[in-house]
This record gives structure tokens, C-alpha cells and sequence, in this order.
């Protein structure tokens, strides 16, 4: 795999040395509301330089550490068929390497792509969701590939009682309805969190992560196709991102930065740094 020439900051590494692999799948074909999260990698990526390599939450430096960078996948618009097979390809290449992938989206519908790959190599697969949206509908205006209806056809991988839900806030009446009977959800907050993470731990089974920035409250991250009023702070998604450290990580993926809705800049360099920490904490 060729290195990308520009590269998130400290992840310059060589693809044969590094035990992460960090790619872009900027996708936002389905996007319900407001588009523009196929920016997201590009601009994590440009603003990453406006950080440091060091976070002094952990003591820990990028620079120490062997990340590499494999860039955007350059996905087609439109039809969401092809890009998901291209994610679900480039995750299982990573994963034949026995490295450790963690995509940057794109809207949230990425995450079925890898989530192929990643449940053929780890069918005891559980999933950790960070999202202010259930995202548990079986289709949305007739159409089953959504970022409304990821979790439900991950769902369909997985099975019942292996999806976990964190800070979830909207959805309507039918997705509660049904998650009630099929994943465990913990509504606004990760009060549960670390309930979860002990017995995923004593299970001692694969997990993987996938994060949807909305989680955060809009005053902190506005920067999204869908905000939603009354998420969780900075510090809090830290902190559960700690939490689920101790856990066999197998693959992450952190999604719905929309740059374009903030032109402070402010939600990219919030991502910018909950990507620095999520990395570290792989380390």
C-alpha cells in the first residue's frame, strides 16, 4: 500500500511497520438533512497541523508510535452499492495484514462497508455506537442503504444483544420500539458505559467502535448534517473513549464531520483532537 502524501499529523509511518492503518471513505450520498461530510477526512487531515502530536491527557506522543496513513478512497457519488463494496475491500486488506483499521467517514452508512470485512474475521463481533441517532430504521423513504438504517443492516450481521448504544437521543417511535428488543441502548449519556465495558471484558470478545460526532452537543460541535440539542461535552466523549481502551478494539471509525457548517473551524479541530486521542488510546 502506497503511503498518502499528506497525511494526518504524526502518521507518516511505513504500511508494513505500523500497527494502525488510517483511511478516508468520503462518502455522503445519503445524507437525509444537510450533506457535506465527504469533506471531512480532507479537512481532518489539513487541520490535524493545527495540533500538537502530544496530548497531555495521556503523556503520549503520535511521533511515538507507528500510524499509517493510506489516504481517501476516491468512492463514486450516487448509488451507495459500489462504495460500499470499495470500504469493505480496503478494510479487509488491512485486516489480512493484521493491522488494526480505523476509517475516517463520510456519513455514518460507511460503517457497513467495513463492518463486513470486520465480522467475516470476527463473527463473535460486538459494536460499540457513539451517536445522538438510533440509526435503526429497516429503511428510510423505501431505501434500506441509509445513514438512518446502519445499524439496523449491521444488526443483520451481528445479531441480537452484540450492538451497544451511546448518547442516543433521536429516532422515532418504531426504531426505539424495536431496539428495546434487539440492542442495548443507553439514551443521552454513557451513564452505562462502564457496565458494558466490564463485561465485554470478562467476555473478552472483539469489538468494534464506531463514532458518530453528533454524540457531541452542538455548542461544542455544530460542525454535522444532523445536530441534535442536548449531547454529551467534550471531556465525556473523552472519557468513554478511555473507557472502551480497555476493550480488544479490532477496528474503529469516527464519522459526520460536516466542515462546511462551521466556519469557525471549531468541529474540525474538536475531531482533529478526538482523532489524536482515539489513536493513542489504540496505541
Amino acid at each position: 500500500m502506497v503511503k498518502n502524501i499528506h497525511t494526518f499529523i504524526g502518521c507518516d509511518s511505513d504500511y508494513e511497520e505500523s500497527k494502525i492503518v488510517i483511511f478516508g471513505a468520503p462518502y455522503d450520498g445519503t445524507c437525509s438533512y444537510r450533506p457535506g461530510t465527504r469533506f471531512a477526512s480532507a479537512a481532518i487531515r489539513n487541520e490535524s497541523y493545527g495540533i500538537e502530536t502530544f496530548s497531555p491527557y495521556q503523556e503520549k506522543d503520535l511521533t511515538d508510535y507507528k500510524i499509517f496513513d493510506g489516504g481517501d478512497l476516491e468512492l463514486p457519488f450516487g448509488d451507495p452499492v459500489k462504495p460500499l463494496e470499495m470500504i469493505e475491500a480496503m478494510e479487509k486488506q488491512i485486516l489480512a495484514d493484521d493491522k488494526l483499521p480505523v476509517m475516517i467517514g463520510g456519513e455514518h452508512l460507511v460503517t457497513l462497508g467495513a463492518m463486513r470485512s470486520v465480522v467475516k474475521k470476527y463473527p463473535n463481533l460486538h459494536i460499540l455506537h457513539f451517536d445522538a441517532h438510533a440509526d435503526l430504521r429497516d429503511d428510510y423513504l423505501s431505501v434500506k442503504l441509509s445513514h438512518a438504517t446502519v445499524m439496523r443492516r449491521c444488526h443483520e450481521l451481528v445479531g441480537d444483544d452484540r450492538i451497544y448504544q451511546f448518547g442516543i437521543r433521536s429516532g422515532d417511535r418504531e426504531e426505539f420500539t424495536w431496539g428495546k428488543e434487539h440492542v442495548t441502548t443507553c439514551r443521552f449519556n454513557f451513564e452505562t458505559l462502564a457496565d458494558v465495558v466490564a463485561k465485554l471484558q470478562k467476555e473478552n470478545v472483539p469489538v468494534y467502535l464506531t463514532v458518530d460526532l453528533d454524540v457531541l452537543d452542538p455548542s461544542v460541535f455544530p460542525g454535522t448534517g444532523t445536530p441534535e440539542a442536548g449531547g454529551v461535552s467534550f471531556i465525556e466523549l473523552l472519557n468513554a473513549l478511555k473507557e472502551v481502551s480497555k476493550l480488544n478494539i479490532v477496528a474503529a471509525d469516527m464519522n459526520e464531520l460536516s466542515p462546511v457548517y462551521d466556519a469557525s473551524g471549531v468541529s474540525t479541530a474538536v475531531a482533529c483532537k478526538l482523532l489524536r486521542e482515539l489513536l493513542l488510546l489504540l496505541s
